[in-house]
This record gives C-alpha cells, structure tokens and sequence, in this order.
C-alpha cells in the first residue's frame, strides 16, 4: 500500500463505534505529542517515585510502539490493545492530567509517622 492513501484511508472511517468518540483526522502525531507531553510532566516527580517509574515505563513504551508504526494506524491500534486510536488518545490526555494531580498532591511523599500519645 503506498503511504499517501493511508490519509484517505482514515479520511474514509465515519465512526469509532464508540458514541461520543470522533474519528481524529490525523491521530499518530496527537499521540506521539501527547506520549512526549507526558514524560515531560513526569520529569517533575522524583526519580524514586513509584507512579514515575511506572507511568514512565509504560508511556515510554507506547510512545515506541507508535514510533515504529510508521504512520500504520491499524498497526498501532492492534499493538496498543486499547481500542479505537481516538480512544488511546483520551486515554493518554488522562494520564497526562493525572501526572499534574500526582505532583499537586504530591502522592509520593510518605506521610509523618504516627505517634501514639502515651497513656
């Protein structure tokens, strides 16, 4: 298949089959953008964290599996297991705010010990 009909290809989808979900015009650079996004916002967790080196780990991952799709939506689709791209999409603009919740709340700091007052 010669890559200039792949636009077309997607062009032609006219639904994701999820209500609500619509079809992106271009989905593999939203989603290397929003991937890179991510592993910029983890930088400001410490390395130590656990939620880091998870979140990192997998969006890392992802972020090579659509990389070496070279523009093969269906390819990227059937690697992820996440669905619809436009769904892989939402999923990784999810993480990607829950990576600033993380840091505003600052999950990874261990609470005080607690002290028993003594009898």
């Amino acid at each position: 298949m010669l890559r200039f009909t792949r636009p077309l290809l997607q062009a032609s989808r006219l639904s994701t089959g999820l209500h609500g979900l619509p079809v992106h015009p271009n989905p593999l650079p939203e989603l290397t953008k929003t991937y890179e996004s991510t592993l910029t916002a983890l930088s400001s967790i410490p390395k130590h964290a656990a939620y880091r080196q998870g979140a990192e780990a997998l969006t890392l991952k992802k972020l090579e599996i659509v990389q070496s799709a070279n523009g093969d939506i269906a390819q990227a689709e059937k690697q992820l297991d996440e669905g619809p791209i436009e769904q892989s999409i939402v999923i990784a603009k999810d993480e990607l705010g829950l990576v600033g919740k993380m840091a505003e709340w600052k999950a990874y700091v261990s609470p005080l010990p607690y002290v028993c007052a003594a009898d």
